[in-house]
């Protein structure tokens, strides 16, 4: 039995091996680079959303979905309202357990500022097809500018386990050409804002 003043049997103090000394090397040498890369990838890498992140009254950002709800409101898909705002409006979309409200109907080309937040309790927002994921956490409003691309009926799915419906929290984000998209009634002087 050794204590730790006692050196443990063995050859732990000879020199590594110089195959092994390259191994070494070559593994701190790919470390640094990947480190050296990491502001590079931040500023130049186009992956990080430039999007605002604030406290929010979960009670008050309801208040201005329902609002934006009742300006934009073309329809309704499985009892969930859909809307069509037009370009350049806020658009609000808030998950509880669990569903995401409203179906949000976009125009392809169009730019739209994208609030996100939660009712309840922390929910994941990925967009399929696309690779986009937020976190969506209850007294936080998180804005994302968005345009469209592409056409296409995408859905919302929640990547952050929140309960026993989890597996059903899906929701709809339909884009449109512009000229398909049906005329819709002017945004409210304030933009729905506080």
């Amino acid at each position: 039995m050794n204590t730790g003043i006692q050196a443990p049997p063995g050859i732990w103090w000879k020199p590594a091996h110089r195959s092994e000394k390259v191994w070494v090397g070559i593994a701190f040498a790919w470390c640094m680079v990947l480190f050296a890369m990491m502001p590079l990838w931040h500023l130049k890498g186009e992956q990080n959303p430039a999007g605002l992140r604030y406290k929010v009254d979960p009670q008050r950002y309801m208040e201005r979905t329902q609002e934006f709800i009742t300006a934009y409101q073309v329809g309704e898909d499985n009892g969930i309202p859909v809307v069509a705002p037009p370009p350049g409006s806020e658009v609000y979309l808030v998950g509880m357990m669990w569903r995401w409200t409203p179906v949000l109907k976009l125009q392809k080309g169009a730019t739209y500022r994208l609030h996100l937040s939660s009712m309840d309790v922390n929910h994941g927002f990925s967009l399929y097809p696309i690779n986009a994921n937020f976190q969506v956490v209850p007294g936080y409003d998180y804005g994302l500018k968005v345009t469209p691309t592409e056409t296409g009926d995408l859905r919302i799915v929640c990547n952050e386990f929140c309960g026993i419906g989890h597996h059903m929290m899906v929701g709809r984000v339909i884009v449109e050409d512009s000229a398909a998209a049906p005329a819709v009634p002017a945004a409210p002087a304030n933009g729905g804002a506080e």
